[in-house]
C-alpha cells in the first residue's frame, strides 16, 4: 500500500464535505445571521471577550482543538491496522466531528459565548447544567493529564526537545505584545517574526545540546510532570491576548506548514506502508491499546475524527473572540476536517516505520519482549536522530521517527535526521501544549462558574483572587494524574470521557435544533449521536470490567462509572424535554 493514494483519498473526501455538507448546514440547519453581533462585541473586555481578526481565531482554535489527539491517536489506533483509522477518521469527521465542531460553537455564540455547561442548563434544565458542569470538569482534568503524559514522555532526557519547546513561550509572550501594543494590526509582521524566532529555536536546541548548557534542560519524567502544570496555570491566568491567542497562532503556522510539508514529502517519497491493512490485534490483546477494535479504535483515533473536547474550546475562548457569525463554518466546521487530515498524515507516517520498530517504540520493554517480535531498522534510526527512541510509549515519539525517515529520503536531507527529528519533536509538543493552555483556561472558567454558586465573587470573572485560585485548583487537579501515570491507563480513560462529552455535545444541540423549529434536520446531530453513545458506554463496560477493575485501578474505574452516569442523566433529561416541545409550527424564533 502507498501512502499517497490515502493522501488524495483523504483530501478529495474532506474538501468535498467541507464545500458541501458544511455549506448545508450553514445556510439550511443553522441560517447563520451576519448581521446579528457576536458575544466578542458586545461584551468586550480586552481580557476574555476580545473580537479578534478571522485568521487569528481560526488559528486560535485550530491549535486549541488540534492537540495531542491527531497525532497520538491515529499512531496508537495504528496497531489495528491502517483501514480501521483511515475509514474511522473520514467518516468520523465528516459526519460526526466538524458537525458536533460547528453546532456546539454556533450554540455557544447564540447563548453570549456561554460555557456548555450554561448551555445545558438554559437549553434543558438546572440540573444537567449542573451535571454536564461537573462532567466537563471531569473530563478537562483527564484530558489535561492524557496530554501531559504524551509530552512528557517525548521530552524526559532530550535537551534539545526541552529547549525548542520551552522557547516557544518567551516567543509568543513577545509577539503578543508585538501585536497589542509594538505593532497593532500588524498580523503578517507578526507572524513573520514569530515563525522565524520559532524555527531558530529549533537550531538553537541542537547548539545547546552539545553545550554546558545540556543538563540545564536535560529534564526527568518527574521534572516534567510538575512544570507542565506550573505551566498551565500561567497560561490559565493570563489575558488571553498576551500568550494563548498568540502562541496558538503561531503553533497553527507550524502546524499547517508541517503537515503540508509531510504531504509533499510523502507525494515525492512515496512511502510504502508496511503495517497491513487489518493486524492480529482487532480481536483485543495489543500491547499499545488492549482492546478490539470497535470501539477501541474510536475512542483511541478521539479527536481526529470526533471530540468532544473540542465543545469546551467551542463554548469556552472561541466564542468570545468571533465578530461575525459566518465565521462559525471556517472555523467550526473547517478546522476539525484539517484536524482530519492531519490524523491521516500521522497514521501514514507511523505505519510507514515497519511494524517490529513501530512496536517497540510502543510499548514498555518488558511487553514488547513477550511479542516475539524482532527489531529491523531501529538501532539505525535511533543513531540518526540522536536519542534513544525505544521503550517511549505514548504515540509522540514513534510518529516524529515516522516524519523524520519520510523527509530525509527527500534529496538533499538525508544528514539532517537528528534535525527533523527534534523538529518533528517540537511540532507534536506544540499542539499538545496548546491544548494544554486552553483547556486549563477554560476549566478555570467552570470552576468559576461551578464556584459561584457556593461562593459568589468566585463567578466574576474580573476577580483577580477567584482567577487565581480556580487557575491552581485545575492545574493541580490535572497534574496529580500526570504525576507517575502512564498512557496506557490514562488515554483509554481520556478517550472515553472525550466521546462522551461528544455525545452530550450532540444531545445539546439536538434540543436546540428542536428549540429553533428545525425538526426536519435532526437526522444532522441524531445519527452521530446515537453512535457516540453506544459506542462510549461499550468502552467503558470494557474499560472498567476488563482493565481497571482486575489492575486494581479504583481511581480510574470510579471515574469512569462517574462520568457515564453523568452523561446518561444529561441525556435522559435532553429526551424529555424533546417530547415536551411544540411542534415546529407552534415554536416561535427564541434563537
Amino acid at each position: 500500500m502507498n501512502g499517497l493514494y490515502l493522501v488524495i483519498i483523504s483530501a478529495l473526501v474532506l474538501t468535498l464535505c467541507y464545500r458541501y455538507y458544511g455549506a448545508f448546514i450553514a445556510a439550511k440547519v443553522l441560517a447563520l445571521d451576519t448581521k446579528r453581533p457576536t458575544p466578542a462585541v458586545v461584551h468586550e473586555d480586552g481580557h476574555d471577550y476580545v473580537p479578534t481578526n478571522k485568521w487569528v481565531t481560526f488559528g486560535h482554535h485550530f491549535a486549541a482543538i488540534a492537540g495531542a489527539g491527531p497525532l497520538v491517536g491515529p499512531v496508537l489506533a495504528a496497531q489495528f491496522g491502517y483501514l480501521p483509522s483511515t475509514l474511522w477518521i473520514l467518516i468520523g469527521a465528516c459526519m460526526g466531528g466538524a458537525v458536533h465542531d460547528m453546532i456546539i460553537l454556533f450554540a455557544s455564540v447564540r447563548h453570549d459565548g456561554r460555557s456548555i455547561a450554561e448551555i445545558a442548563k438554559a437549553e434543558i434544565g438546572n440540573s444537567a447544567g449542573l451535571a454536564a458542569a461537573i462532567a466537563v470538569i471531569f473530563i478537562l482534568v483527564i484530558t489535561m493529564a492524557g496530554m501531559g503524559i504524551a509530552v512528557a514522555n517525548a521530552l524526559f532526557n532530550s535537551p534539545w526537545g526541552a529547549f525548542t519547546v520551552g522557547a516557544t513561550i518567551p516567543i509568543a509572550l513577545f509577539i503578543g505584545v508585538y501585536m497589542r501594543y509594538l505593532r497593532p494590526g500588524h498580523i503578517g509582521e507578526a507572524s513573520f517574526v514569530g515563525v522565524v524566532m520559532v524555527i531558530a529555536a529549533v537550531f538553537g536546541g541542537a547548539w545547546v545540546q552539545g553545550s554546558s548548557w545540556a543538563p540545564l534542560f536535560t529534564l526527568s519524567r518527574t521534572q516534567l510532570d510538575i512544570i507542565l502544570p506550573v505551566y498551565g496555570f500561567i497560561a490559565a491566568a493570563l489575558p488571553v491576548w498576551l500568550l494563548l491567542a498568540p502562541r496558538d497562532y503561531l503553533s497553527t503556522y507550524m502546524k499547517i506548514g508541517t503537515i503540508g510539508a509531510l504531504a509533499i514529502g510523502i507525494i515525492i517519497v512515496n512511502p510504502q506502508i508496511h503495517m497491513p491493512a487489518i493486524t492480529q490485534f482487532v480481536s483485543g490483546g495489543g500491547p499499545v491499546v488492549p482492546g478490539p477494535v470497535w470501539p477501541f479504535v474510536c475512542i483511541t483515533v478521539a479527536c481526529g475524527a470526533i471530540s468532544g473536547f473540542h465543545s469546551i474550546i467551542a463554548t469556552g475562548t472561541t466564542p468570545k473572540m468571533i465578530t461575525n457569525e459566518s465565521e462559525i463554518l471556517p472555523i467550526g466546521f473547517g478546522a476539525m476536517l484539517a484536524e482530519a487530515f492531519i490524523s491521516i498524515m500521522a497514521l501514514i507516517a507511523a505505519t510507514s516505520l515497519i511494524p517490529a520498530d513501530y512496536f517497540a517504540i510502543n510499548s514498555a520493554p518488558a511487553v514488547f519482549a513477550k511479542l516475539g517480535m524482532n527489531v529491523q531498522e531501529l538501532p539505525i534510526l535511533a543513531q540518526l536522530v540522536g536519542e534513544d527512541i525505544a521503550g517511549r510509549p505514548g504515540g509522540a515519539v514513534s510518529l516524529a521517527v515516522g516524519m523524520a525517515h519520510i523527509f530525509a529520503q527527500i534529496p538533499g536531507l538525508e544528514s539532517f535526521m537528528s534535525f527533523l527529528y527534534h523538529f518533528a519533536i517540537m511540532f507534536e509538543a506544540l499542539f499538545i501544549l496548546t491544548i494544554i493552555d486552553a483547556g486549563t483556561r477554560v476549566g478555570r472558567y467552570l470552576l468559576q462558574e461551578v464556584g459561584g454558586m457556593v461562593y459568589k465573587p468566585l463567578a466574576d470573572a474580573h476577580w483577580i483572587p477567584g482567577i487565581i485560585f480556580t487557575s491552581a485548583l485545575i492545574s493541580f487537579a490535572w497534574g496529580y494524574l500526570l504525576f507517575g501515570g502512564s498512557i496506557a491507563s490514562i488515554w483509554p480513560l481520556f478517550g472515553l470521557s472525550n466521546q462522551l462529552l461528544a455525545s452530550m455535545a450532540l444531545t445539546i444541540g439536538t434540543t436546540m435544533l428542536l428549540r429553533m423549529g428545525k425538526a426536519k434536520y435532526l437526522w444532522v446531530t441524531l445519527i452521530p449521536l446515537c453512535f457516540m453513545l453506544v459506542t462510549a458506554m461499550t468502552a467503558g463496560f470494557y474499560n472498567i470490567f476488563e482493565f481497571y477493575v482486575p489492575k486494581a485501578q479504583w481511581l480510574l474505574a470510579g471515574a469512569s462509572v462517574v462520568m457515564m452516569i453523568l452523561i446518561v442523566f444529561v441525556i435522559v433529561d435532553a429526551v424529555k424535554v424533546w417530547f415536551s416541545i411544540k411542534p415546529a409550527k407552534d415554536v416561535e424564533e427564541v434563537m
